[in-house]
């Protein structure tokens, strides 16, 4: 498959033509941001372990059912992609109180939840992603009525499969964020699913093994992704 024109460069990817108009390559770096890219860094193989995390999930979820853009995994950096039209709208799924779920509503860090928390977030850098509803989505024809509704199930559902699945692993799921494209006459999961795009601590020692580390200054990043990347394939 030969990589062709750069179509879209963000904080953690870049993603390319292929000689295939309906497939992309989806390239992970190390690059990492946080507080709307204020602050960023690197993390060394940070885009080596997401891709191989976000494969091994990927190919989980498929298992299970779910339709996502992923197609296989080229190399260390890469996978193939399906092209997809990325809906703005970032799906929010909180198992255990933390990050912005605890700041805005005071509410104490660590808390589990008796239900998973849905939020949506307007995917726009530039209005910092704001916290927004479902009438907003419709007032702002992000997404029709039945694309919603598949969009809330298809999360709660995505929910269930990698909260037992990390369960196994030793890890708590507290918080993740997916997002959605369309492909053809499907809604499909796109982006990732890695340590950048959730939450994960331990269940003994609630030693945080995600992005939270690099936010937050508490060294021991590149280990604390390895270490997710060694549970889930252990």
């Amino acid at each position: 498959m030969k990589k062709g024109k750069l179509v879209y460069e963000g904080k953690a990817k870049k993603v390319f033509e292929t000689d295939d108009p309906d497939l992309f390559i989806q390239e992970f770096k190390d690059d990492a941001t946080a507080f709307d890219a204020t602050k960023r860094g690197t993390i060394r193989d940070k885009g080596v372990v997401n891709n191989a995390i976000s494969k091994i999930l990927f190919e989980l979820l498929m298992s299970k059912g779910v339709e996502t853009h992923f197609v296989k995994q080229l190399d260390e950096r890469q996978m193939l992609i399906k092209k997809v039209e990325i809906i703005p709208l970032e799906v929010t799924i909180r198992n255990i109180v933390a990050g912005g779920m605890a700041k805005l509503l005071g509410i104490e860090e660590g808390l589990k939840l008796d239900e998973p928390v849905l939020e949506y977030h307007y995917k726009n850098d530039a209005l910092h992603d704001p916290l927004i509803n479902e009438y907003h989505v419709r007032a702002m024809k992000m997404a029709k009525e039945e694309e919603l509704d598949f969009i809330k199930k298809r999360s709660f559902e995505i929910n269930n499969i990698l909260k037992a699945f990390f369960d196994r692993k030793n890890l708590d799921l507290v918080d993740f964020k997916l997002e959605f494209g369309r492909h053809r006459d499907k809604i499909l999961l796109a982006d990732e699913i890695s340590p950048d795009t959730c939450r994960f601590w331990d269940k003994e020692t609630r030693k945080k093994l995600d992005k939270d580390r690099f936010r937050r200054d508490l060294g021991d990043v590149r280990d604390a992704y390895q270490e997710v990347l060694r549970r889930i394939t252990a």
